[in-house]
């Protein structure tokens, strides 16, 4: 049950929040043997029911659902934009995408080499690495390209992956046909599929790390489910798409789609087997969710829209944690969480607190979590494509898409079908003053994105018709 916290005792936590973020830096370092691994799992366009745990029938994903028997299972889980760059942008600097130029790409396009996340930046990995512990990023990165940009610049020990936004499962070749996986900042030959690639490379940094008695932080970013669709025994597929620029709607089937949920399902298996067989379990921190809300074969009940939309299909997703040693176990949460709580909920576990130059916009979720209890957030969000903008207060809904503006109760009407607007007039206007304060506090949209280049595509081949590319500066 929502426990109700008043205006004054909000301001008084977030006081004690801003001190203790003031005193970060002079925290003494932790004893490392005390400090839980992490192992952060995210998932590329997967839906909100995309897994059985969330209520998906039509597959099995035991190893996943297996986290939220040991775990929590969070029914009102965000991600901080509906595609890829952005949201990423804000899980590794806990803080709003659009206070950073690269959180201002809807994702950031392959012809972009000067925007990526700032080498001076604080970030999630830096901070663990700060910390004590080993850091690693196996999949995929998206948020710069080398020279200039690198996990290897940005906190990370080690990386094995991919460096750009879609990339084919069996050539590893990128959408303009180059190849894209590489080890640290060198190109890797490896055969096979990428996904299970993926899951060997993880648990290879779990074992060497296990053996050296180093606390880790490993953030395993699967390309699945993201078109191409390729499942484990598709490689005639990719053989008929080589030399072409890849297409996201082109071919699939959903069974394929599933296959694909199922393999990745698969590796997170393994990486939990290897937890459990170096006596790692207890120990360690287990986050599984998603980038963004599902896309073409995807299964977002009981929520409409996808991917690129701000309906709560393309922002609401599977988020599952486990640390068995300190939260409870098979339960479910209401509380309200978004990508970028993890970065002061993770530095949390580790005895840190974020950088207080960079002031994070996240929250530590444990408290609430391991307590039960839930308190209301605030959360905005806003999208170029269409003219998209959003904003939650507790289960009320702010949402305008090109001129047209919503409000809806998410909590009895998920499906955001009856708007609230002139029932509720005073709700829908201070929403609406909230949005545009907040707002002007971020930097201007950018003139041109990634997604007005795959909308204007998508109209001159009239697949899009009816999409309006916003071409204005920051809305009002």
């Amino acid at each position: 049950m929502p426990i109700a916290i008043d205006r004054r005792s909000f301001v008084a936590l977030g006081a004690g929040a801003a001190a203790s973020i003031a005193a970060g830096p002079a925290l003494a370092k932790p004893a490392a043997s005390h400090l839980p691994n992490i192992v952060f799992i995210l998932a590329d366009d997967l839906g909100y029911a995309d897994v059985s745990c969330y209520g998906n029938t039509s597959l099995r994903t035991p190893a996943i659902d297996s986290l939220a028997t040991d775990g929590i299972r969070l029914l009102n889980g965000y991600a901080n934009s509906p595609v890829c760059s952005a949201t990423r942008t804000a899980l590794i600097t806990g803080r709003y995408q659009y206070r950073l130029p690269i959180g201002l790409e809807e994702p950031l396009a392959h012809i972009s080499p000067d925007v990526g996340i700032p080498r001076d930046h604080p970030t999630l990995p830096s901070l663990l690495r700060a910390a004590g512990y080993r850091t690693a990023l196996v999949g995929k990165w998206h948020l710069g390209k080398a020279p200039n940009y690198s996990p290897l610049l940005s906190g990370y020990d080690e990386f094995v992956g991919m460096r750009s936004g879609a990339t084919d499962y069996f050539s590893h070749r990128s959408v303009v046909d180059e190849p894209d996986l590489w080890r640290g900042d060198l190109p890797l030959e490896a055969e096979g599929y990428l996904t299970e690639i993926l899951g060997r490379e993880a648990t290879g940094f779990i074992e060497r790390s296990a053996r050296g008695k180093q606390p880790f932080f490993l953030s395993l970013h699967f390309n699945a489910p993201h078109w191409p669709w390729e499942a484990p025994d598709d490689r005639p597929e990719s053989e008929r798409i080589a030399g072409t620029k890849l297409k996201h709607l082109d071919g699939g089937t959903m069974r394929t789609y599933h296959r694909m949920i199922e393999a990745m399902d698969a590796e997170v298996g393994r990486v939990l087997e290897t937890l459990k067989r170096f006596g790692l379990k207890e120990n360690t921190i287990v986050v599984f969710t998603s980038d963004n809300g599902g896309e073409r074969f995807a299964k977002t009940w009981p929520f409409s829209g996808q991917k690129s939309e701000l309906l709560e299909g393309g922002i609401r997703v599977p988020t599952i944690v486990s640390w068995p040693a300190m939260l409870p176990r098979g339960k479910t949460s209401t509380q309200t969480a978004i990508t970028m709580d993890w970065l002061p909920t993770l530095l949390g576990a580790a005895k840190r607190t974020p950088d207080p130059a960079y002031p994070t916009d996240g929250i530590d979720l444990f408290p609430l979590l391991r307590s039960g209890n839930t308190a209301e957030r605030t959360l905005y969000w806003r999208y170029k494509g269409n003219h998209q903008r959003a904003m939650l207060r507790g289960a009320y809904k702010y949402l305008r898409i090109l001129d047209n503006e919503y409000l809806f109760n998410v909590d009895e009407d998920p499906l955001e079908r009856a708007n609230l607007h002139s029932r509720m007039p005073d709700v829908f206007e201070d929403m609406t003053r909230s949005w545009k304060a907040w707002n002007h506090t971020m930097l201007p949209q950018i003139d041109a994105s990634f997604t007005e280049a795959v909308m204007a595509e998508e109209q001159a081949d009239h697949i899009g018709a009816g999409w309006v590319v916003e071409t204005a500066d920051n809305p009002d």
